[in-house]
């Protein structure tokens, strides 16, 4: 189809506007060839008559449906407004800023925070295809890293736009990609590392600028190098054209770099005092733009960034002091004071402040410096000359020195974090990514700018010729003929630049020369090119400058200032003194030969972007645009080497507003990056390119039925093209794409909306008729209805006369009284049954009653009795237990009582003793003293007769005078000594007077506490003996008591002797058992007859009445109206209910009898209960007395061996002792004697009532019988009837049925007895086995395995990492290995053998770690072993002996708990291995799922007919048009039914189940949100149906495995909410109100982004206005959520294992063959 047939009325053209680039106008008029002019409207009304050239006719406007297109090749015209049109719809109305132009990423700066950059939204970008996802600087780093995985090829990254346009944050954001995608294994971060760079970098090379707060001042070329796993290793940086004479000037409103303003905004730290810097306002370098501070930096904390950032990479505290010093040294250069000396001199004052600092900074000579900043040496052939400079020259030498240390840091810095980013091993490959600064035009432009073009013309060559090649590749892979294409070629401005004789080898020959100046240089350049370079212009009202048509635009050049630019020199001088700073950095920056400052630069080689190259010659020094073109080839040669990527940014306005679209500046910068050119180049062959399922998918509606009842997809495709266009020309068959010239898609997609328009009229006629002729119908009948009415009232009228109304009337009179009298005869009838139905059931009423309260009599006189005995004997009991009480407590009273005395006897005592001892030792000292005396009275006595002799002897002889002078003397001497002795004895008589005194004293206080004691013992003697009265009255009462009960016991043993005598009679009894069991089936045999016969009689009966009744007699004897008056008034029925009546009083009466059994046989079980409680209240009673009289004995056997005081008590405990022993052994007899008995009265009395029972039923069975066939008998002779026969067989039918029920009744009374029976006879066995006292125990297992030591490792290899689980599921219970491996536990603890115990616990572990760790990712495996893991943990639960985990359990159970040790550390070991291994499951059931999810939930078109397929451009989703392999939503869901059976087959537990399928659930919807956040192209009415069709078919899977209470389904929720979101109206007020409401899983930032991606399919859809978007986000602000716009698809619910005991028995379990564990023995 032509074009020119294209401009058609309705259709839309692009006419050029000043303001706005292009403006859209409607053609109102078809356009004929030969027309001058185009007749449009434009968008506000106005109509306009265009002026047409008809050569070029204005461009067409793309179809709505194109309209925001993620990629601007699938546009059906390629033009320069459409693709303005197109990123202005997807930046403004749908805030998308990355759009695709064929292989470039055009990004617009947003100039706002967008949540699109986090690391969810790498992982969902990671390992996706370029067109598979909105497109993303995310997406072609994934590009680029895929195809360095799969080709083993470097890639490059080219970045480049206008300053401000967001070049360095997208580098940034590749890098961080890169990082995060491919990070490495081990511990040296370098992924960190290479992010660290970035901040660095952009301190010492970024500005900001009137366009850009963080402008790059530099280009920059970044090598991420990675191993042969394709994981980071390392980096490499080139750098490129850094602006120096930023550091020295800045415009207006510009600052100079960041690294300046952050250290002066650190100066007050103490580390930085010794830099003596202040405020950025103090220096010139800083303060010259005035503007030192940018709105929301904080520059003082991007220091504190910048300083880690140095520490991440390495560079210590040392280094970074270094480099603070040289930056401070420039700031304070800047600073240093010139002042003029006349005209022609200047000078530097020697305490200038500033100068010593920065002397002082670089350890310079001050005076040296001061001096040649000022002066310059000229070096001739013949002299040196100094020469002065003017104070101007002086500050151009100060500033090109600020400049040359700068550079020099700069380049160090750089080499520095190249070091850092160095790798020990080989690059396998790497990935480039080019920082660059982009085409640019100022109104000044100057050598900065002249090298940035020459850069940007280099690249753009470079990138002409890749698109163009991938043009050729592209038609050579789809078989399509090639044709050459005519592409802008920039070969000649590149040789204007660079060629010989060219602009830049002209400028470094000016620079060669001594008095080269610019304008000089300038001449050369007009002489050399104008008028013989087109490309090369002299302005017409300039001298100054010159113009270069480049690719983008033309851009005139001012010649100031390039030659000493280009230059870049200091004088010798200056550069000499810094080389002789003793400051090292300072020096080594300006050796000519500089060693490197790294202890690594023997082993470093860094690629430099500025190679040096020194020389002895002064003039052969290389100049900066000599440098700048070496390393741009050299950059041309890395690009050229590696397959690029291209992103351009674009600034979309100047005053940086967010989402402010300016179409010139847009336009402007599209045809600098050169979009426009790849729009051109694609535009000249066939631009359009469709798959053939898409073009299938899309315009089937266009299709014949002929054509779709072919097979072959692609030649169905090659039959509709050339029906639909007629030019051949115009499209092109590849082998996977059909190609389409300009506006072909469009006049397809006209079709295609006329086929669809055409139907939607058929439709909506077929549905207008069908409404109008259901309202014609609705009428119509409405119409016949009253003309119905009218006629039938017509009629009416007509058809009434007086003769009609009279007959009427008779009528009714007539009807009244016939039928008062046959309703009269009714109720006559009614009230003789009624009358005669009350008598007999009022009558058995009575009766009933009657019988009823003699019963109740007899009962309540039994009762009377039987309570009056039980109190009586409850009363004693309890009065004997109060007395052995209260004898108990007395005896321990007197216990207390004679303690007491016997220790204040014990005292008084040792006091006696005490006073005797020291009596006894008075007494002998007196007898001492006695004997002295009376030795002392004999030698007295002997001395005197000596004397008496020596007188004698004097007096005889005068010899003797001496012997009496002696005896004289002797007598003196004894004398003295009688004194002495005499003396001595009266002390010791005073002595012993005074002892015997004291002792007195002693013993009269003794005589008088012995006296007081005695009197105290005496009071105490009364008070036992008043208590001994007390105990004698009780003894006396106890005696009568004990005499009653002697009388009891002797009634008792009467009564046990008769119960012996009836144990003697036992097997009499059973005799008389076996015979009553006879008996008994003799009974029922007999009853079994008189059922037959009853039955017998019964037919027999009515068979007679029957007989005896002649049906025709009666008939004949009954006349017609008789019959009609019994059937209209109805007496056979009343005598029939009447019957039925009869029969249901007869059910009450039995049911009524049956209760009363029932009841006797309750209160004949409650007796025996009450008896069985009255032993065992006596068995208690006799235990409680034993230990009574235990005690008892205790104390009276202390008593009687310590108290010697009291003997009548001794005596009467004894009696008591004898008298509690006689009543022990009676009670004991008693007891045994009443147990026996009451077993034995129990049994026999069920026994006799069940029988006497039976007999009554039987007997009343007779009677009811007896009844029944009297009451039958009766009522067949009273009425006779047609229908008596079949009555009478209901009735006797329903009879037999009840006397069945009683016979039933009667069965379960004969098992009754037979399971009494059977416990009698149990009783009597083990009576018997009690007497043989020989017990056979029956061999059974405890549930344990007994195992030696030295078999772990043969159970952990064959139990744990030998076994299969497939082997063991199949017939085997759950969690087999578990229990077995519990049952091995519990051996181990019954050995009570800790290590042992221990030891098993440890290997087991152990085993399942590794059994776990070596099938990482089997699924079946770790389902297995989660199972077995979770049931050895209940087990250890469960068999804990904790009253918590034992409550599920049965006796047997509890018997099987652990005895000896506490396990509940390893519980908590195992629980947490059964977290771990939970969490492992899940990975790999996500990972096996994941890859189905985005195919299965969001591609797969589940709803045939509703596809919404669209054209993708360059990048293409599919290659081929089989898709059998692509996942569908059946994959997804027998994926979940495989984990689920296996699960399932594992014996996981339910809740464990429940959990792990709310995980799979949730990553399902998490990941298949997060793909339609990403994708554009899904977000549709259509795929809304399709997503919420997909999420029903999930909900059925669940309900299916009974899941619903998982709540799997609410973690769809947030998905099923964006799916109605896509499907629900999004026009007015109320629709933005109803979507707050709804959608409240969904947050602010979800639902406008899905709002804004939302993509009409067809031109019948609408797109959501922002109008509306931003109504609905007003109604969001107060909803407080999460501003993410992914879900986390890591995130994992907190897992629980709830606590489920075993059911299976450990003593049932079997160890099965296969286990090979036949070395274990069950125990």
């Amino acid at each position: 189809m032509a074009l020119a047939e294209l401009y058609t009325q309705y259709n839309r053209v692009w006419i050029p506007d000043n303001e706005e680039v292009w403006q859209s106008a409607e053609i109102t008029k078809n356009y004929k060839a030969g027309d001058r002019f185009l007749h449009v409207q434009l968008e506000d009304g106005t109509e306009l008559n265009y002026p047409v050239d008809p050569a070029a006719l204005p461009p067409l406007r793309n179809p709505d449906i194109l309209v925001g297109e993620n990629d601007l090749t699938a546009l059906s015209y390629l033009h320069e407004p459409a693709v303005l049109h197109n990123l202005k719809v997807r930046f403004v109305e749908s805030k998308l800023i990355y759009t695709y132009s064929g292989i470039i990423l055009v990004a617009i700066n947003p100039y706002k925070q967008l949540p699109i950059y986090g690391d969810a939204i790498i992982h969902a970008y990671s390992g996706q295809n370029m067109g598979d996802m909105d497109p993303h600087i995310f997406a072609v780093a994934e590009e680029a890293y895929k195809q360095m995985a799969r080709n083993n090829k470097n890639q490059s990254i080219i970045v480049s736009g206008e300053s401000g346009a967001g070049k360095t944050v997208s580098a940034r954001y590749t890098m961080r990609y890169f990082a995060t995608v491919s990070k490495s294994s081990s511990n040296a971060h370098v992924e960190d590392k290479v992010l660290a760079s970035n901040p660095i970098t952009e301190a010492v090379g970024n500005a900001k600028t009137t366009r850009n707060d963080n402008s790059s001042r530099f280009g920059k070329y970044t090598e991420i190098s990675f191993d042969q796993r394709y994981q980071i290793i390392g980096a490499n940086m080139r750098t490129y054209l850094l602006e120096k004479s930023r550091v020295v000037f800045q415009s207006e409103n510009e600052r100079n770099y960041h690294i300046f303003y952050q250290l002066c905004a650190s100066a007050v730290q103490p580390e930085f005092k010794h830099l003596k810097l202040g405020s950025a306002e103090e220096f010139n370098y800083t303060r010259m733009g005035g503007c030192t501070e940018i709105e929301g930096v904080d520059d003082r904390e991007n220091m504190v960034e910048t300083q880690k950032t140095f520490g991440l990479l390495g560079l210590k505290a040392d280094f970074q002091m270094d480099v603070f010093k040289m930056l401070a040294a420039i700031l304070h250069l800047g600073n240093v004071g010139i002042t003029a000396v006349g005209d022609d001199r200047s000078s530097i004052s020697l305490e200038d402040k500033h100068l010593n600092i920065f002397c002082e900074l670089l350890d310079l000579n001050c005076d040296k410096m001061a001096q040649w900043l000022c002066h310059r040496k000229i070096i001739t052939t013949s002299e040196t000359v100094i020469k002065p400079m003017t104070r101007t020259q002086a500050v151009n030498a100060r500033d090109a020195l600020a400049k040359k240390i700068y550079s020099h840091l700069f380049d160090f810095i750089v080499e520095r974090i190249n070091q850092a980013l160095q790798f020990p091993g080989k690059q396998h490959t790497f990935i480039g990514v080019l920082d660059i600064y982009g085409f640019e035009t100022f109104d000044v432009n100057s050598f900065e700018q002249f090298c940035i073009n020459y850069a940007n013309e280099k690249l753009q060559q470079q990138f002409n010729l890749h698109v163009f090649k991938l043009e050729q590749e592209e038609y050579m892979k789809e078989d399509i003929p090639w044709t050459l294409i005519d592409f802008y070629d920039n070969q000649p401005v590149i040789d204007l630049i660079e060629a010989k004789m060219g602009i830049l080898e002209l400028l470094d020959e000016e620079c060669l020369l001594p008095h080269g100046t610019d304008e000089n240089w300038l001449q050369k350049l007009y002489n050399n090119f104008v008028n013989k370079n087109a490309l090369f212009e002299k302005p017409r009202m300039s001298n100054t400058s010159f113009i270069i048509q480049h690719f983008a635009d033309k851009v005139e050049y001012k010649c100031e200032g390039f030659l000493e630019k280009n230059r870049d020199t200091v004088h010798e001088v200056l550069i000499e003194i810094l080389k002789e700073s003793k400051f090292h950095l300072c020096a080594n920056f300006f050796q000519d030969n500089p060693e490197s400052v790294s202890p690594f630069s023997s082993t470093i080689s860094i690629k430099s972007a500025r190679p040096v190259i020194k020389s002895p010659n002064k003039q052969l020094r290389m100049t900066v645009g000599n440098k700048f073109r070496s390393s741009l080839s050299l950059l041309m040669m890395t690009l050229n080497a590696t397959t690029p990527h291209y992103v351009r940014c674009i600034k979309p306005n100047d005053e940086k507003l967010p989402f402010e679209f300016d179409s010139k500046r847009v336009a402007q910068q599209l045809r600098a990056c050169g979009v426009l050119e790849t729009i051109r180049i694609s535009a000249q062959s066939y631009p359009s390119r469709w798959t053939y399922i898409e073009f299938f998918s899309r315009y089937s509606i266009l299709m014949t039925q002929q054509e779709l009842s072919l097979n072959d997809k692609k030649q169905i495709c090659k039959i509709v093209l050339q029906r639909l266009i007629q030019d051949h020309n115009q499209y092109q068959f590849g082998r996977t794409k059909i190609f389409f010239r300009a506006g072909q898609v469009a006049y397809l997609e006209k079709l295609r909306s006329d086929k669809l328009r055409h139907a939607c009229i058929m439709i909506q006629k077929s549905v207008r008729g069908w409404l109008q002729r259901k309202k014609f119908l609705r009428i119509k009948q409405a119409a016949i209805l009253i003309q119905q009415y009218f006629r039938g009232q017509r009629t009416v009228r007509q058809a009434i006369t007086a003769r009609n109304l009279k007959e009427t009337w008779a009528a009714i009179t007539i009807q009244k009284y016939c039928r008062g009298y046959l309703v009269r005869r009714l109720c006559q009838l009614i009230h003789v049954a009624a009358v005669t139905i009350q008598a007999y059931t009022r009558g058995f009423l009575a009766r009933k009653k009657y019988r009823k309260m003699l019963q109740e009599h007899k009962a309540v006189i039994l009762q009377k009795y039987a309570r009056a005995w039980l109190a009586r004997r409850r009363f004693q009991n309890i009065r004997r237990f109060v007395l052995n009480i209260q004898l108990s407590y007395r005896v321990q009273q007197l216990q207390k009582k004679i303690e007491e005395q016997s220790r204040e006897n014990h005292g008084l005592l040792e006091r006696l003793t005490n006073l005797a001892s020291t009596h006894m030792n008075d007494m002998d000292t007196i007898q001492k003293l006695e004997l002295d005396l009376e030795k002392l009275t004999a030698q007295k006595r002997t001395y005197e007769e000596k004397g008496k002799k020596y007188k004698e002897d004097n007096k005889s002889s005068h010899c003797g005078h001496t012997v009496l002078i002696n005896a004289h003397n002797c007598m003196k001497v004894f004398e003295m000594l009688k004194y002495f002795l005499t003396e001595k004895m009266d002390d010791l008589t005073k002595q012993l007077f005074n002892d015997v005194q004291k002792e007195e004293n002693q013993r009269m206080i003794l005589e008088k506490n012995f006296q007081n004691q005695k009197q105290d013992y005496e009071k105490e003697i009364e008070l036992l003996k008043g208590e001994i009265k007390i105990l004698k009255e009780e003894k006396t009462q106890l005696q009568h008591q004990i005499q009653q009960e002697i009388v009891i016991q002797d009634g008792l043993k009467i009564e046990v002797g008769q119960l012996t005598k009836q144990a003697q009679k036992i097997p009499e009894l059973q005799k008389e058992i076996e015979l009553l069991q006879i008996q008994k089936l003799d009974v029922e045999k007999q009853a079994q007859s008189q059922k037959r016969e009853l039955r017998e009689k019964m037919s027999e009966v009515a068979k007679q009445l029957l007989e005896s009744y002649d049906i025709e007699d009666v008939r004949s004897r009954l006349s017609t109206e008789d019959l009609e008056h019994l059937n209209e008034d109805g007496e056979l029925w009343f005598a029939y209910e009447g019957l039925k009546k009869a029969t249901r009083v007869l059910e009450s009466h039995f049911q009524s009898q049956k209760e009363v059994y029932e009841k006797e046989i309750e209160g004949l079980n409650f007796k025996v209960e009450h008896l069985s409680q009255d032993i065992n209240h006596l068995q208690k009673l006799f235990r409680e007395e034993n230990d009574i009289n235990d005690g008892i004995r205790l104390e009276v056997s202390r008593l009687t061996s310590e108290n010697l005081v009291i003997p009548d008590l001794k005596q009467q405990v004894s009696e008591l002792e004898s008298q509690k022993l006689d009543l022990e052994n009676r009670l004991q007899e008693q007891t045994v004697k009443l147990k026996d008995k009451a077993s034995y009265l129990s049994i026999l009395r069920t026994t006799e009532a069940q029988n006497e029972i039976e007999i009554r039923e039987k007997k009343r069975l007779k009677v009811t019988t007896q009844e029944i066939e009297g009451l039958s008998n009766g009522l067949m002779q009273d009425e006779i009837q047609d229908e008596v026969k079949s009555k009478i067989k209901q009735e006797t039918t329903r009879l037999t049925v009840e006397n069945m029920d009683l016979e039933e009744k009667l069965d379960m009374k004969d098992r009754i007895i037979k399971k009494l029976e059977d416990q009698i006879k149990t009783l009597t066995k083990t009576i018997e086995k009690t007497e043989a006292h020989a017990p056979a125990l029956s061999k059974e297992y405890v549930g344990m395995m007994e195992y030696k030591k030295e078999d772990e490792d043969r159970i952990i290899q064959n139990l744990i990492l030998d076994l299969k689980p497939r082997g063991v599921v199949v017939n085997m219970i759950p969690g087999l290995p578990a229990h077995i491996l519990f049952m091995c536990v519990r051996y181990a603890d019954y050995l009570n053998d800790a290590d042992m115990l221990k030891s098993f616990m440890n290997v087991t572990i152990d085993g399942i770690k590794q059994v776990v760790k070596e099938h990482s990712e089997d699924f079946e495996m770790l389902s297995f072993w989660l199972s077995n893991t979770y049931y050895f943990l209940n087990c250890l639960k469960q068999y804990s002996g904790e009253e918590e985990f034992m409550k599920g359990n049965t006796p047997r159970q509890n018997k099987n708990c652990l005895k000896h040790f506490d396990l509940s550390e390893y519980r908590q070991i195992l629980s947490d291995l059964a977290i771990r291994i939970y969490h492992q499951f899940i990975i790999v059931m996500e990972n096996n799922i994941q890859p189905m999810i985005v195919p299965g939930m969001l591609e797969y078109e589940s709803l045939q007919g509703i596809s919404g397929l669209k054209p993708t451009g360059f990048r293409k989703r599919s290659s081929s048009i089989d898709d059998t392999d692509t996942y569908t939503m059946t994959s997804i869901l027998q994926q979940l039914s495989y984990f689920y059976s296996t699960m399932c087959q594992n014996g996981l537990d339910s809740e464990l189940l429940k959990q792990a399928v709310k995980q799979l659930f949730f990553l399902i919807g998490a990941i298949t949100l997060n793909s339609l956040f990403l994708r554009k192209d899904m977000c549709s009415c259509r795929k809304g149906m399709q997503i919420r069709c997909n999420i029903s078919f999930l909900e059925e899977w669940l309900k299916d495995k009974n899941l619903q209470n998982s709540s799997a389904k609410e973690t769809l929720e947030p998905l099923s909410q964006a799916a109605w979101l896509l499907q629900v109206k999004k026009i007015t007020d109320d629709d933005a109100k109803e979507i707050c409401e709804h959608c409240t899983s969904l947050s602010t930032v979800q639902i406008v982004k899905i709002l804004n991606s939302y993509t009409p399919i067809d031109d019948f859809e609408k797109r959501v206005t922002p109008s509306f978007v931003r109504k609905v986000q007003a109604m969001l602000n107060n909803r407080e959520d999460a501003p993410q716009l992914m879900l986390d698809t890591k995130y994992l619910f907190q897992v629980t294992f709830p606590f489920t005991p075993s059911p299976h028995a450990l003593e049932m379990i079997q160890v099965p063959s296969s286990f090979k564990l036949g070395f274990l023995t069950r125990v």
